[in-house]
């Protein structure tokens, strides 16, 4: 029998479909409300409520209160949910129009990491915390969400537009290095390794990522053949099948999942099925995704917005690190050579954080020493991507309006 009850993953795509039914009937992202439903259906909202008494006549029954747990179905879902995503990017991000942009992604990239990242080492510095917590908190405030990111791009319709180039691109870089950034955390910062662990885990990582982008450069007929089959349903199982793979192998070498199942994306965005799949799976990719955001949901606790102190950092946190990513991205949307109304919108669509943030809070929660490490952190990261996630969903469905404010004052400044 499974370990997890039946009736709960049932009470969990209740909660689903029960968030998005009320996010479609308010005309709002699906996103911020997978969240909170989650956050509500967890043990810390749901889950602390008293058992029901039910009374008929002589007959009494005690009904526990149906909360959903983050079990390991829920995270391997969620994982599942990171997968597909960033395997739908890379069908959107065929290895072609990767190297043509080369020097743009490059470009954005760098100002997107010197501004973000020395901005949340800094905070942490002026917190009074140690160089090593302060570099853990430039690494949770640096990356934006990949997941969250390529979903509001697929429901507000701009995957097509020119406003994705620099998003995707900067997003790819962004995984590239935060790939890096883990090995190099988990070897010298947490684990306590030494400069050769580090540069061992750094070079499985760059070796493994070379492995799959030669296997994208020269593999497009071995994808083709791979795919060519006269039934759907092979299509389906092939495709969802070296995805998984992969992703599960990049994990067993600590590599990031989401950035092999990119790779993978981009492999097969050079065979005549992309439009197969995509209609095939994009139900599987939706199902997943939900099952992410109300995973991120289910692990916020409202206690941690108790704390005074704690909310006055998270606050902090939000107040630096938003302008950051809305400079950086109306930059990098500058260095594609857009104009300043697709370019603030750019600015609006990093401003998510998400799940690499979450693994480097549970990373160090994990491993870490201290209580910064092992309370301050994990705690302000979960409120923070919270925050965040709902913030940057809001600031992209109402990128127009925004513009309507701001767009008089950006373009006297272009003139």
């Amino acid at each position: 029998m499974a370990a997890t009850p039946l009736i709960e993953i049932g009470a969990l795509f209740v909660g689903i479909a029960l968030a998005g039914a009320i996010a479609h009937r308010a005309g709002q992202s699906v996103i911020p409300f997978y969240i909170v439903g989650g956050m509500l259906a967890g043990e810390h909202v749901l889950g602390r409520l008293a058992p029901l008494e039910l009374g008929i006549g002589d007959l009494a029954v005690t009904l526990q209160q149906p909360y959903v747990s983050e079990s390991e179905f829920v995270e391997l879902g969620a994982e599942l949910g990171i997968v597909f995503l960033l395997f739908f990017l890379g069908l959107e991000f065929s290895i072609t129009r990767l190297l043509e942009s080369r020097d743009r992604i490059g470009k954005a990239g760098v100002v997107d990491l010197a501004i973000n990242f020395p901005a949340g080492v800094l905070l942490g510095l002026a917190l009074g915390w140690s160089a090593i917590e302060a570099v853990l908190l430039g690494g949770i405030v640096y990356i934006s969400s990949s997941a969250v990111i390529t979903k509001s791009l697929i429901d507000l319709g701009w995957i097509a537009n020119d406003e994705s180039d620099p998003m995707l691109g900067t997003l790819v870089f962004e995984d590239l290095f935060i790939a890096l950034y883990l090995a190099v955390v988990s070897a010298l910062v947490i684990g306590g390794g030494d400069v050769g662990a580090a540069a061992l885990d750094i070079g499985i990582a760059v070796g493994f990522i070379l492995v799959l982008l030669g296997g994208v450069f020269y593999g497009s007929d071995l994808f083709q053949r791979y795919l060519d089959t006269d039934s759907r349903e092979l299509t389906v199982l092939r495709t969802v099948a070296l995805v998984v793979f992969v992703a599960g192998l990049a994990l067993l070498l600590d590599v990031s999942e989401a950035v092999a199942a990119f790779f993978v994306g981009m492999g097969f965005s050079s065979t005549d099925h992309v439009h197969e799949i995509e209609e095939l799976l994009i139900p599987v990719r939706d199902l997943f995704a939900a099952v992410f955001f109300f995973w991120v949901g289910l692990g916020t606790d409202p206690a941690v917005f108790a704390d005074p102190a704690l909310v006055a950092v998270l606050v902090l946190a939000v107040a630096v690190t938003t302008p950051t990513k809305l400079v950086s991205g109306y930059l990098g949307g500058r260095i594609y050579d857009l104009d300043e109304r697709r370019s603030l919108r750019v600015a609006t669509g990093m401003v998510t954080r998400g799940e690499f943030s979450l693994i480097i809070a549970a990373t160090v929660a994990a491993a870490g020493t201290g209580p910064v490490m092992t309370e301050t952190i994990p705690d302000l990261t979960v409120g923070y991507v919270l925050v965040m996630s709902i913030l940057g969903t809001v600031l992209m469905q109402y990128a127009d309006r925004l513009w309507a404010v701001a767009g008089p004052y950006l373009v006297d400044a272009a003139e």
